[in-house]
């Protein structure tokens, strides 16, 4: 068992597969748990990690089996809300800041194997990775400023994922989250009241500051790949795999090319593995249409993106590579240049 001091009497305690941050005098909290979520006067917020090994089947029809056999590790019996994550508790992650009238700690959990872009259409399977926050206001927010403090984490917790280019598994575009993720703010409403938690506030800059830094954390302890991905990899996130890239290309006459040997013509000059990185945040924002005022005619500027200093688009065959533009003109320019 570990436990640590977060004052107020409230401490936080990991036990086996159970995090909990809690307060014997009670403690106040805003939660989407799954279990117990909403505005609540509870004891402790839980963040249960499900063990390995554990039925799938028997999660979904039962959650709550698992989450009170959880809580029983604490003793608990009544009093608590409870999140539920695929991730590992020991991965987890903790960031505190101290100001002169109150303090923050924020841990986190983070798996984002499924992300998603709130607002997409998704056909959702299955929901592995979860992003679970709790957020510990040792102070006095009124309840508007608890709704705010929310708020505020879970941009910090969007900001995160686009730090990292974290990418949507359903639609490839840039991810704000996991569809099962949840975040807790919990107080022991001691002290000053404090009005106001949004991003510009002093309480809101320590939120922001302590769940960015905790996500960030908690995902490369969870799932180390998002600190050591290739190109390629951000382009495959981006529904774009090596073998599409190579099959398209190939529809160009005298670029026929298989996807290994459009790895090995890349690798051996990174510059254009830049090119192509750059290329698909360009199309980001066409696909968008958030070109910037002021460049115009993108298509036709997209021509001259790359590394090949001739004009593409008269090999035969050209237009039929269904891609998009800037990509699609980095990526045949690198191939000539070879």
């Amino acid at each position: 068992m570990e436990q640590f001091n977060l004052g107020g009497n409230a401490k936080l305690t990991i036990v086996d597969n159970v995090l909990s941050v809690s307060s014997d005098e009670g403690l106040t909290a805003v939660s989407s748990a799954i279990f117990n979520g909403g505005y609540k006067k509870i004891k402790a917020v839980l963040n249960v990690g499900v063990p390995e090994g554990y039925n799938d089947r028997s999660l979904h029809i039962d959650p709550l089996e698992l989450i009170t056999s959880s809580a029983a590790k604490l003793n608990l019996t009544q009093d608590y809300l409870a999140m539920v994550t695929a991730a590992k508790i020991s991965n987890y992650a903790i960031a505190t800041k101290k100001a002169t009238d109150f303090s923050v700690t924020v841990t986190a959990t983070a798996g984002c194997s499924h992300g998603e872009s709130s607002g997409e259409t998704m056909d959702v399977e299955e929901s592995p990775g979860t992003i679970n926050i709790i957020i510990f206001i040792e102070g006095n927010p009124t309840d508007s400023c608890m709704i705010a403090s929310l708020i505020t984490g879970t941009e910090a917790k969007s900001a995160a994922l686009r730090d990292f280019d974290v990418r949507s598994f359903y639609t490839g575009d840039s991810a704000t989250g996991s569809i099962t993720d949840s975040i807790t703010v919990t107080t022991t409403n001691k002290g000053k009241n404090i009005i106001y938690g949004g991003p510009a506030s002093k309480l809101g800059q320590m939120i922001g500051y302590c769940t960015r830094k905790a996500v960030t954390e908690a995902l490369i302890k969870q799932e180390p790949i998002w600190a050591c991905r290739t190109v390629l990899d951000r382009l495959k996130e981006r529904h774009l795999p090596l073998e599409k890239l190579s099959d398209e290309i190939s529809k160009i006459q005298g670029l026929n090319i298989n996807a290994k040997g459009l790895a090995d013509v890349l690798y051996k000059n990174p510059l254009s593995l830049v090119y192509l990185l750059a290329a698909a945040k360009l199309d980001d924002d066409v696909n968008k249409d958030l070109i910037p005022v002021g460049i115009e005619g993108f298509v036709e500027l997209s021509k001259n993106f790359g590394l090949y200093s001739q004009d593409c688009s008269a090999l035969p065959g050209y237009d039929r590579v269904n891609l998009p533009p800037f990509l699609k003109n980095a990526l045949v320019k690198a191939v000539k240049d070879a």
